[in-house]
């Protein structure tokens, strides 16, 4: 290979990659400024905390709403590096999606631990404390199997409704509520189309079941 015909082919690489960082950062950019925008409009804080993860990978949030059973939300939002040409095609693999971790932080009080984990979605199990403490099963919603964990079917059937409401179920991977921590905690993969609506029914959860029944009696 000739000199000539190497310079070319680095510069066209450069090219492309330079193409790449642009619109992979754009669209990142978007994305974020997308996901900030829906969530609040559905949760509507009155204070707000954000804190970038290394720029274009997204942020992390904490807002204060103090509003009928919701006291505080947090949540993260992870973005596959659409701005890389070396690691965009890497992360399909390790990350495979957009990540969005949900805390959210109600007023009652959360009596008893559950969780539903999307099965063969970890490829570590999550650190679950006093899971040899609670009662296992597999069950299916909407054509995926999830593994419950429970302390009562009840919690259990309730994590499973919530599951079922959201506008594509397979995207939400691991839903918990965790009694020491007070919080009720949702990781799925988003979608700029339905996040409104999925976090609408994140809220409605909260306030109608957490607030009455039967997780803070």
């Amino acid at each position: 290979m000739d000199n000539q015909l190497l310079m070319a082919i680095i510069i066209f690489l450069a090219g492309i990659a330079t193409l790449q960082y642009f619109r992979g950062r754009k669209l990142n950019l978007l994305l974020m400024q997308h996901y900030i925008r829906s969530v609040k409009d559905v949760v509507k804080p009155e204070d707000e905390i954000y804190t970038w993860l290394g720029g274009y990978i997204g942020f992390r949030a904490e807002y204060k709403i103090n509003r009928d059973n919701l006291r505080k939300l947090e949540y993260t939002l992870t973005l596959l590096p659409r701005h890389s040409l070396l690691y965009f095609p890497i992360s399909l693999l390790t990350s495979r999606h957009d990540k969005l971790y949900f805390v959210f932080k109600p007023f009652a009080q959360i009596k008893r631990e559950a969780h539903l984990i999307q099965k063969g979605y970890y490829r570590l199990k999550p650190d679950i404390e006093n899971a040899d403490l609670l009662q296992r099963e597999e069950i299916e919603i909407s054509g995926k199997k999830y593994e419950a964990l429970f302390e009562k079917r009840r919690d259990m059937e309730k994590l499973k409704s919530l599951i079922e409401s959201m506008s594509t179920p397979r995207n939400i991977k691991h839903v918990a509520l965790t009694p020491k921590t007070n919080v009720l905690y949702i990781q799925m993969k988003p979608e700029p189309e339905t996040i409104e609506e999925d976090v609408r029914k994140m809220v409605e959860f909260i306030n109608r079941e957490i607030k009455e029944s039967p997780f803070s009696q």
